[in-house]
């Protein structure tokens, strides 16, 4: 009796989740988390919950059967890179990559580590997957945007603003995949009959003196694409496009919801805890080859009523109408 009832003492243990198991045994797994912000960014801290959230669902709880290795990066792709290596030396079980430079680093590193990125843009083009379906490597996980994208926040702006027949693209060619974009927003462009102007910019300095620029004559407005290093430089952006009086598109709700006219991109909080499925699926023994990348299957367009009076626009009824959110 004493024999079968250890046994079935065993079996129990062997049929609980393994996250329970390391838990029950005392285990604690481990693995890396690269931000692309700050530490302090409230951004990060929301996303860092969002995926601590989704892993505690899941059965992981950090400090308990899971410990987890913060950096963060600041939009810095050099900085990306430094981090990248520190996280990969230590041997993780797998690595968590916040945008697409952080991805881009770490599978320079290491071709061994499962990386679960979040926010990569274009994995296949950058050769982060062989394919969406199958990557067939040791990378996978959730892509931020369609490069239609671009083209719908030209149109909203165009809606917006019709005013305006110059439109500067900003983005860092360090950080942004840029190329598809430009080319789906210029198709765009010239159906609107707007002036299109790459805007590449690498530092602060540089994004003051092209919104400066294009402020000095009317009919300018302003495109931010999908770029973790003007997220980084919102506050800055924002301020001066105000400033400038410029009607100004982003891809992030953070945009508008600190005093920018308007956006149209995903949730991005939402894909960090979904990104928390991944991990638990790695740490069970899964294999990210086989795990299909996920395209993002929901936009939310938000508008900054109060930003738009203040640079004496007319909401347009259509665009109230497809808002999900309207900032008073």
């Amino acid at each position: 009796m004493r024999r079968r009832a250890f046994i079935a003492l065993l079996g129990g243990a062997a049929g609980l989740p393994l996250a329970a198991r390391a838990q029950q045994a005392g285990g604690m797994r481990r693995i890396g988390v690269l931000m692309p912000f700050t530490q302090d960014d409230p951004e990060d801290r929301a996303r860092v919950a969002a995926l601590q959230g989704g892993l505690k669902q899941l059965g992981w709880v950090d400090g308990q059967n899971l410990r987890a290795e913060y950096r963060w990066y600041g939009g810095d792709a050099d900085r990306a890179r430094v981090l990248a290596k520190e996280l990969a030396d230590l041997q993780p079980e797998l690595i968590l990559a916040g945008a697409t430079p952080a991805a881009l680093a770490l599978r320079q590193e290491t071709r061994t580590i499962p990386i679960v990125f979040v926010g990569g843009a274009d994995p296949v083009g950058l050769g982060l997957a062989e394919g969406l379906a199958r990557p067939g490597g040791n990378a996978t996980g959730l892509s931020v945007f369609e490069f239609s994208v671009g083209t719908k926040l030209l149109e909203a702006l165009n809606q917006m603003a019709p005013r305006v027949a110059r439109v500067a693209v900003f983005y860092n060619p360090e950080t942004a995949v840029f190329g598809p974009y430009l080319e789906s927003i210029g198709i765009a462009a010239a159906t609107f009959r707007l002036q299109l102007i790459p805007a590449p910019v690498r530092g602060a300095g540089e994004i003051e003196a092209a919104i400066a620029a294009l402020g000095r004559e009317p009919g300018g407005g302003l495109l931010c694409l999908p770029d973790i290093f003007l997220n980084v430089h919102r506050e800055l952006i924002v301020a001066l496009a105000a400033r400038n009086e410029l009607p100004a598109v982003y891809a992030f709700r953070f945009f508008p919801v600190g005093g920018g006219l308007m956006s149209y991109g995903v949730d991005v909080a939402d894909l960090y805890r979904r990104a928390a499925s991944y991990i638990d699926r790695i740490l069970k023994g899964g294999k990210p080859a086989e795990m299909p990348v996920q395209s993002p299957d929901k936009y939310e367009l938000v508008i900054n009523l109060k930003t738009a009076q203040a640079l004496g626009l007319a909401v347009p009824q259509t665009l109230l109408y497809r808002a999900d959110e309207v900032i008073e």
